[in-house]
């Protein structure tokens, strides 16, 4: 199982399972979300095929006749199945660049397909036993994901983190080279298969990979530490909510803006801009999304502890998203997942712009507490600002300081990490009114004891 470097060549079926567990319009997103998902690889989506089944777990994943079917879809010569075809409905759908998001039913022919997509996981069987009947490649919305993940990882913990998780993915997928099915290796490791050969070489590398991600990690705590006196924001939410574009207008920062799932993966800390005193921080986190594979939660956690530190969280939907609702659910799953639940939050209804005054109304009313707002409007974003900086003051306090002329370096110490409210000279020294948190205050008479000393 491989992705081609040349993806544009790619023509993909989409496929869907609906379970009776699964509602009709949660299959239905989440297929025009798969149909996203392959589109962000480069792939061509030419169709997609729905069956009712009992559940994912049969050997061949669908019935004969489905695969009968589907093996003319992805030119592959039908073959006798012995499996018995279950009882099922079935649509097929033709999608283009103008109706990708939607996948509305159509008689439109579909075009010869060269990969098949699962919008489920597959077992490894599963996929054997497919691609075999198909006589084409056979990926599963796991593999899917974690191959966008392996592309779009930058900085090295990121690159560890998702080549853990690909590994873990890949390591029971593992074939037998049809040389390799026979042949016994010499020297060391003799009496191993090559397949026994290649998994005990990927177990071995998934260890140096983790004492790796443990030593960055610990590197990425410290940093953590030293921001501990900052008042930090995080910005959690669904994938391409528009959570880089909020970053980039609150800190002036260059970072990636791509209209596509998952376009960054990387943690992003910047101060908020105009620049407060003190600086309040800013961190654009992962996206989340539905059915995201628990290796690549597992394996983020690091991540997401950018969250888990942050003094409040700003939950980023996209508002003209009519399935928003559902989008949140998920991002508050996964954050009492690695136990951010408590920290203090405020939604942000994003990309008001898309949306009528009407509309905008009832939302409000739906969620009277959270933040109307656009980031391509600078009064918006400048709200947003004025609302951040208040919540960060609301546990500050005001404090007089005297600071004598002979203590070199408190002013600027102080000038540089709180908010300077007055300053009066005096005969022994400034007395400057400050507003800071208790622990920049607390750092700050221990280094007024010692230069006093």
């Amino acid at each position: 199982m491989s992705f081609s470097q040349n993806a544009l060549q790619h023509r993909a079926l989409l496929i869907s399972i609906r379970t009776p567990q699964q509602k009709e319009h949660e299959a239905e997103e989440s297929l025009a979300e798969l149909a996203r998902l392959v589109t962000t690889l480069g792939f061509d989506v030419v169709g997609s095929q729905t069956q009712r089944q009992a559940s994912t777990k049969r050997i061949t994943v669908l019935g004969s006749g489905k695969l009968s079917e589907l093996a003319k879809l992805t030119a592959s010569q039908a073959a006798e199945f012995d499996e018995e075809e279950p009882t099922s409905d079935t649509f097929s759908t033709d999608v283009d660049d103008e109706t990708l998001d939607e996948l509305a039913q159509s008689e439109l022919p579909f075009k010869t397909a060269d990969v098949v997509v699962f919008d489920c996981d597959l077992s490894p069987s599963q996929l054997r036993n497919v691609e075999t009947q198909l006589g084409v490649e056979v990926f599963d919305r796991t593999g899917i994901i974690i191959e966008i993940f392996s592309r779009h990882a930058r900085t090295r913990t990121a690159r560890l983190q998702v080549e853990i998780a690909r590994l873990k993915y890949l390591t029971p997928r593992l074939r037998e080279s049809h040389i390799g099915t026979k042949e016994r290796q010499m020297g060391k490791g003799a009496g191993e298969s090559a397949l026994e050969l290649d998994r005990r070489r990927v177990r071995d590398q998934l260890a140096e990979l983790r004492r790796e991600l443990i030593s960055v990690q610990g590197q990425m705590q410290g940093r953590r530490e030293k921001r501990s006196e900052h008042f930090c924001v995080a910005l959690v939410g669904y994938t391409n909510a528009g959570k880089s574009s909020m970053m980039r207008a609150l800190t002036g920062s260059e970072v990636l803006v791509e209209n596509k799932l998952f376009a960054t993966l990387d943690t992003t800390v910047r101060a908020l801009q105009p620049e407060t005193q003190p600086r309040i921080l800013i961190s654009d986190t992962v996206g989340f999304i539905k059915k995201l594979p628990h290796d690549l939660v597992a394996s983020f956690h690091s991540t997401l502890e950018e969250a888990h530190d942050a003094s409040l969280l700003l939950y980023v939907v996209d508002a003209s998203d009519p399935s928003f609702r559902s989008q949140l659910a998920v991002v508050n799953e996964v954050m009492q997942e690695v136990g951010v639940d408590e920290t203090p939050k405020i939604l942000i209804l994003n990309k008001s712009d898309n949306l009528t005054l009407q509309q905008q109304g009832e939302l409000l009313e739906q969620y009277p507490d959270s933040i109307m707002m656009s980031t391509h409007n600078p009064l918006h974003i400048s709200a947003l600002h004025q609302k951040i900086v208040t919540i960060s003051e609301k546990d500050m306090q005001d404090e007089q300081i005297l600071v004598p002329y002979t203590a070199n370096g408190i002013v600027g110490e102080i000038r540089s990490n709180m908010k300077v409210l007055a300053e009066e000279y005096g005969a022994d020294g400034i007395a400057i009114t400050v507003r800071a948190s208790t622990i920049a205050l607390e750092r700050l008479h221990k280094l007024m004891q010692q230069k006093t000393k």
